[in-house]
């Protein structure tokens, strides 16, 4: 029988490693990184949301993706910096749990939202004669919801199963938590939240990249079939999608693979720096790529911020 008090110790030790030491030099460092995101993603979704003109398809789809870049930087940086500042880095269980259920859901939506892009580029790029009326606001709603349920309602399910786990442990291996972080702590047997966190794994980690990759290769058909200035134009509209797809998934599958099979001879601290990658590079550079890149959105950008009236072209797909 399993001691009640084993159930749901009341708080969890995090591991920092040699980082604990120079606490206070990475406590800043976070807290400028956060700052960056928060202004940066806040500054393009509000650009999008006030200026009629940017109300077209891809930049709200940008702007769905810098909005997941804030809630998921909000589940982590917080609490770092309150765990660098403290002489003891702990975090509750509710705040262990929540943040395991906001941290996988960002993950998947960002992916998800990646996807919908995807397919928004193959519809203007293969098909734009019909793009406008494919493409509406109800669609473009319908496929910003049904990104984030494809990504929250299968995860809900694993996360049940790791919360009625009985906890014998009550050190996550790990500057935050993550669902694999938590249930290696159980009890008892976890075959099932295995055995489920792995179709996870395949439903948003495998299926997406390669819907998305399926996605490209009928554009570089078009592309390969069309004129060199068409080529240029539609590599330059999609290059930024392919920067932003690479960089998400080598950062989460190096995440995965390093945490589940820990080389020994990486040590902890490199191995806990590649951990925090997909948290903290996307939600960085998506403002960058996406946001400033894009050149309506930076012309908004350098009106709302310097009053300049600088001549601004209608917001086309492959300009």
């Amino acid at each position: 029988m399993i001691n009640s008090t084993s159930f749901h110790p009341s708080l969890l030790m995090l591991t920092f490693g040699e980082m604990a030491e120079i606490r206070y030099f990475y406590s800043m460092i976070t807290l400028v990184g956060f700052l960056v995101i928060l202004l940066s993603n806040c500054a393009v979704i509000s650009i999008v949301g006030f200026h009629k003109s940017l109300h077209e398809p891809m930049y709200i789809f940008i702007s769905a993706l810098c909005l997941n870049g804030l809630y998921g930087s909000s589940a982590f940086f917080p609490s770092l910096f309150v765990n660098l500042v403290s002489n003891i880095q702990t975090i509750s269980y509710i705040g262990c749990v929540t943040q395991v259920f906001c941290i996988h859901t960002y993950m998947g939506s960002e992916l998800t939202i990646l996807a919908v892009m995807a397919y928004d580029r193959y519809l203007c790029i293969c098909n734009p004669l019909r793009y406008n009326h494919i493409m509406s606001f109800t669609m473009v709603v319908k496929l910003i919801i049904a990104a984030w349920l494809y990504a929250i309602i299968p995860f809900l399910v694993h996360f049940t199963l790791t919360i009625r786990l009985p906890l014998c442990d009550s050190v996550i291996l790990k500057i935050y938590c993550d669902n694999w972080s938590v249930a290696r702590l159980s009890c008892i047997d976890t075959t099932v939240n295995n055995i489920f966190g792995l179709f996870i794994t395949a439903a948003v980690i495998v299926l997406l990249p390669v819907l998305i990759l399926f996605s490209y290769i009928k554009i570089l058909k078009v592309c390969v079939k069309s004129s060199k200035d068409f080529r240029a134009k539609a590599m330059k509209t999609c290059s930024p999608h392919l920067v932003t797809i690479a960089n998400f998934v080598i950062n989460v599958l190096f995440e995965i693979l390093i945490h589940r099979f820990p080389p020994p001879n990486i040590p902890y601290e490199l191995r806990m720096v590649i951990s925090v990658q997909f948290l903290v590079i996307p939600p960085i550079l998506n403002p960058l790529i996406y946001g400033y890149k894009t050149r309506d959105i930076r012309v908004k950008l350098m009106q709302s911020f310097f009053s300049k009236t600088i001549p601004s072209s209608r917001a086309s797909w492959l300009t």
